[in-house]
């Protein structure tokens, strides 16, 4: 009878070990893994936005596997491809170029794998959502400060840098609004690629080209810091420029009473919670919408100091 009951007790647990260990095994199986392909790691933007990716997916016991493009095409397309062999649940991109993520993205789909754009939207192949800043009212908000910086005359240029949809967006709305405004006049778009040394060298051949450049239109911040490094070389005044992101590196130009005198301001905290939070509930089988537009601010040397 002891020899039975001890061989009972034995049975009873290698059972209970089989069940813990296929509960823990049940427990892996219904982690999410999400591939994520940031623009880059190095600005302080995409750190933000990574932080609110980070915080909510621990809050959805979600696994996150973040790298970066680093501004190259061929490094988000390897990315990918890597997330689909490692089969994970979802993907997030943050494009450098729209149009040429198309084909990544579509052998995502081909693989089943959902894919959401964050801040940067894509073109080609099937995005669940987009969650963005509204970059439209963006480049309005930043059109009519440049307006009343400028008393509503004079001529102005756009660092631009026209592959990426969300500066596509940005220009788009900084163009509409300034055209409520007929005395001033876009006289050049050059492309900075959204850099800071070729935003600069972008900006000293405008400052070159157009001895009565009044204003400058930075598409992200460092487009505008490095036009504001420009100005200061030269030793420009009276121009203004107005930047997009609301860096800290930016509000302190501002502050300071530089050329620099607004920016508009993203959330990007807010953008990798809401992507985070969109995924959950696709993944769940919940509707989500396919564009998700985050609200933006403009800060000026009144409030850089106090505006989230």
């Amino acid at each position: 009878m002891v020899k039975n009951d001890a061989v009972r007790k034995t049975i009873v647990a290698i059972i209970a070990g089989v069940a813990l260990f296929g509960f823990g095994c049940a427990q892996r199986k219904d982690r999410k893994t999400i591939g994520v392909s940031l623009l880059t790691k190095e600005h302080v933007f995409y750190r933000d936005l990574e932080r609110g990716l980070r915080e909510t997916a621990a809050k959805h016991n979600f696994d996150l596997i973040i790298n970066s493009g680093d501004w190259d095409l061929a490094k988000h397309q390897a990315q990918i491809e890597n997330y689909i062999v490692q089969k994970v649940d979802a993907i997030i991109v943050c494009p450098v170029d729209s149009k040429g993520i198309g084909p990544a993205i579509q052998k995502a789909n081909a693989a089943g794998i959902p894919v959401f754009t964050a801040d940067i939207k894509a073109e080609g192949g099937r995005i669940v959502s987009q969650i963005a800043s509204d970059n439209v009212e963006g480049g309005r908000l930043a059109a009519q400060h440049m307006a009343k910086l400028l008393n509503g005359r004079g001529e102005v240029a756009i660092i631009d840098q026209p592959v990426t949809q969300s500066v596509i967006d940005r220009v788009r709305g900084f163009m509409e609004e300034i055209a409520a405004h007929p005395e001033i006049r876009i006289v050049a778009r050059p492309s900075g690629d959204g850099v800071r040394d070729k935003a600069m060298k972008a900006a000293e051949d405008l400052l070159q080209g157009y001895p009565k450049l009044a204003g400058v239109f930075g598409i992200n911040d460092d487009s505008a810091l490095g036009a504001l490094a420009a100005v200061e070389a030269a030793g420009r005044k009276g121009i203004v420029i107005v930047g997009f992101d609301g860096i800290p590196e930016a509000r302190q130009a501002i502050l300071r009473g530089s050329a620099l005198k607004a920016d508009v301001v993203q959330y990007p905290l807010e953008i990798g919670r809401i992507t985070i939070e969109t995924i959950a509930r696709h993944l769940a089988g919940e509707p989500v919408a396919s564009d998700i537009p985050v609200k933006v601010g403009i800060i000026d040397a009144h409030n850089a100091n106090t505006a989230p």
